[in-house]
């Protein structure tokens, strides 16, 4: 993998973390049309780049994650992925990650959800703020969490999901995914290192080195995006989005 391949999938997930449509999605897709082997290399590349991205979340809410009052709730979100994880780990990477039709189904079928989540939510009178979560709620939105395991669902759409699904408004939805997932990537990929020994050649370690700082950047404009997007703006483009792509790929690679 050449170094501007290794730009383009660290710009990709940096941007895609914590956007709703599948960073682990567009990061195989992405390899498919660039002709990228999925080689355990390339499959751990794909998981250890996100911690790169989620030191983003570090950067801009320390202030936050330093208060020990919101870990109780984010270790309770971490909870369910956290046995999904060890319990899956050889299925999900031998079976699940490079699975091209697994990925466009389940952005095909994640867009309709956010276009009906958020329909569903105008009817409602009232929603939750921050302050109103329960470590109990918290714990759901895991279990929604934990389904992002199938890639192309996205961990943060799962969340996000799960928490509009719950009642809580789309900033507290967004931000509680972005607080949960620190320790559930951070999770992700000590799992990996542990498993591969990080058993790589120097020329590849230097390129998970670019795509770790390549995806921190980029995710650190991703994230200030999203939270300006979703003070005016529904879902709903996110779904349409995902729907879309999922056809165009399902079109030129699969049919």
């Amino acid at each position: 993998m050449g170094i501007i391949q290794t730009l383009i999938l660290s710009a990709i997930e940096g941007i895609t973390e914590f956007l709703p449509v599948s960073s682990t999605g567009h990061l195989i897709l992405t390899s498919h049309v660039l002709s990228i082997e999925q080689t355990e290399f390339v499959k751990s590349f794909l998981i250890i780049i996100q911690l790169g991205a989620i030191l983003s979340v570090v950067t801009l809410y320390f202030r936050r994650l330093t208060n020990v009052k919101i870990w109780p709730k984010i270790i309770a979100g971490f909870i369910p992925s956290a046995v999904v994880g060890l319990l899956l780990y050889s299925f999900i990477k031998e079976s699940l990650i490079g699975n091209i039709l697994v990925t466009v189904a389940a952005l095909f079928v994640g867009g309709f959800a956010f276009i009906g989540i958020e329909l569903w939510d105008r009817q409602r009178e009232k929603s939750y703020d921050f302050k109103d979560l329960t470590t109990k709620k918290a714990f759901l939105i895991g279990l929604f969490q934990s389904i992002s395991i199938i890639p192309g669902v996205s961990r943060a759409g799962a969340s996000i999901l799960g928490g509009l699904i719950l009642g809580f408004n789309r900033k507290a939805s967004t931000e509680f995914s972005f607080l949960l997932a620190v320790p559930t990537m951070l999770g992700a990929t000590s799992l990996d290192v542990f498993k591969t020994r990080l058993n790589f050649s120097n020329s590849e370690l230097v390129v998970l080195s670019i795509g770790f700082i390549a995806s921190y950047l980029f995710a650190l404009l991703a994230v200030k995006f999203l939270i300006d997007y979703i003070k005016n703006h529904t879902f709903i483009a996110f779904g349409v989005y995902r729907i879309i792509i999922a056809i165009v790929f399902y079109l030129i690679f699969i049919s």
